[in-house]
Order: structure tokens, then sequence, then C-alpha cells
């Protein structure tokens, strides 16, 4: 079932949006109680020549430093921090130099090479937060309620078709065009016919989630030089299955659902905010409810800052 949620500060200053955004997730948390996750834009505050990652590693004697040694084959560690987590796991968080982002995919390899060791994401302009367990156990864990940040999107999973843990979890990203994530409710029927262009065309795939496949499809059409409505547009046509997702980008947020109207999906706007959710009751945490517009069958909408 899932449920997704997005929202966007008109102004473009930085606001309490992951308070905002944990609100929103909790009222959909009937929609999914195995994870959760945020993708938190502008707020980050990474220095120029910063890189983030998040690596998950299990608690065995000395793995994290040799996680560390590896990490250290191609950046020096600028910061890092250890965030406790559950099943024996903990979130190694630390910052890389901005221009080893071209060797982070081999840096991925040979971390994944140790056992029980996982690099969930990488981020400069975004700060992506997600792990299994309810949203509020996850805000808690990561103190998502002092978040910063001028826009974001975020997820509550119900799985029904890959496994849970932190990996699997939404939001998704693709390396071919940095800090693009989406979220996603529903299925693409045709993943197959999707992807296997795509790894044609260069572009590794690590899970076998269909919203990894999603992210991959608009940033090969950003790559190609659509503009993010245009990628969206485009998305609607070319996957068949019920489905509604959001896309985060550093500029805003964009929504497309399928022709059929399958997925459900709501967003309403004020003087103050842009927010968009698959129920109403999402909204009403961020906004005035008074007039909510129903997202139509085959829409497609972006709201950049």
């Amino acid at each position: 079932m899932c449920g997704i949620a997005g929202v966007v500060y008109k102004d473009g200053k930085i606001h309490n949006v992951g308070a905002d955004m944990t609100r929103m997730l909790h009222a959909l948390q009937h929609r999914g109680p195995d994870s959760a996750g945020f993708s938190i834009y502008g707020g980050l505050g990474l220095e120029e020549n910063e890189y983030l990652l998040n690596i998950e590693v299990k608690e065995k004697k000395g793995l994290l430093e040799r996680v560390k040694e590896t990490v250290e084959t191609v950046s020096p560690i600028r910061k890092d921090e250890v965030i406790p987590s559950v099943e024996n796991y903990i979130i190694y968080r630390c910052r890389i130099t901005l221009e080893s982002f071209s060797q982070l995919k081999p840096l991925i390899m040979e971390i994944d090479r140790i056992e029980d060791v996982i690099v969930l994401n990488g981020s400069h302009s975004f700060e992506m937060i997600k792990d299994v367990g309810s949203v509020l156990e996850i805000a808690d864990r990561y103190d998502t309620w002092s978040k910063k940040g001028t826009h974001a999107i975020g997820h509550t999973r119900f799985s029904t078709e890959s496994i849970v843990d932190r990996y699997h979890a939404h939001p998704f990203q693709s390396y071919i065009i940095p800090d693009i994530t989406v979220v996603h409710n529903g299925q693409i029927t045709n993943y197959w016919k999707i992807r296997e262009p795509l790894e044609r065309k260069g572009h590794i795939f690590e899970t076998n989630n269909d919203t990894e496949c999603i992210v991959h499809y608009v940033a090969d059409k950003l790559a190609s030089g659509y503009s993010l409505e245009e990628a969206l547009e485009q998305s609607v046509k070319d996957m068949d299955g019920p489905f509604s997702y959001i896309v985060g980008t550093p500029s805003g947020v964009g929504i497309a659902k399928d022709q059929l109207g399958l997925r459900p999906g709501v967003m309403a706007e004020n003087d103050e905010v842009f927010a968009v959710a698959s129920e109403e009751v999402s909204l009403r945490e961020v906004m005035d409810t008074t007039e909510v517009e129903q997202i139509s069958p085959g829409e497609v909408r972006v709201y950049e800052i």
C-alpha cells in the first residue's frame, strides 16, 4: 500500500521541514509499517567540496575500522559519526571530498566486498534518512524533528515485492544525476521493459525494486536534456501499472500518477507551502486543507523553488 508525501516552502528559505515531514509520514503510518525514509533538501550544510556517505555496518569487532580504512583509500574523512540502529547494526556517516564522487561506485563496490557492510546512499545537497521501523522510531533515532531544509519528500513502506531492510526502504536515488531521489506507491508492471534499455546504457541496478527503476528512468531523461516535467510526462506514457510517485531534486519536487489513476494522491497549496501526499490526513499536518485537489489520472505536476 505505502504512503508518500512531499512538501516545498515557496520562499526557498530554511524551515523546520524535518518536523513537518515526520508529522506528514506519521499520519500515513497505517499505509506502511515496515520502514520509512526521508530526503531533506537544502539544509545539510555541507561545504562546497564535501559529499556525505551513509553506510550500514554490522556490529562486529574491527569491522567499522576496516570500513574507515576503505573509505580513506579514496578520500580523507573530514567528519564522521555513528548512529545506533536495530538488529545489531550501526549507521556510519562520513564526509568525503566532493571530487571523490567520480570514484563513488568503485568505493561502494570495494566496501560491499566486506561482509555485512552496505553503502545506503551518498549525497551533497540533501540528507537521506531511511531505516526499518515506524516513522516515530526512526524520527527519534535520527532526530528528524530538528532537521532543517527548503523541501522534502518521504515514504512509509508496506513491502509487497522485495525484502524489508534499510537498503530497500525508500527513497531511492540514482548516481547518474546527483541528488535525485524518488518515493513510490504502487507497482511498475513492465519493470523489465523499462530496466533493460537503461542497463544497456550503463545504469547499474543494485536491487529488483521497481522504485529504483523509476529513479534511474527519470535520471536518464534529465541527463538526456529533458526538463523534470517532460521526464515525468514521458514516464506516465512509458510505464504500466498502478503507481504514483514523487521525485525530489535540489530545486523542488515533482509528482506523477498512472494513466488509470489506480493509486491515490492529493495536493494543496497556500501562500507559503505546496504539499502532496497519498491522503488528505497528511496534508493537514502542514496546512489548512479547505481546498484539496485530487491528482488526476495521468497527471504530472512540478513545483520548483
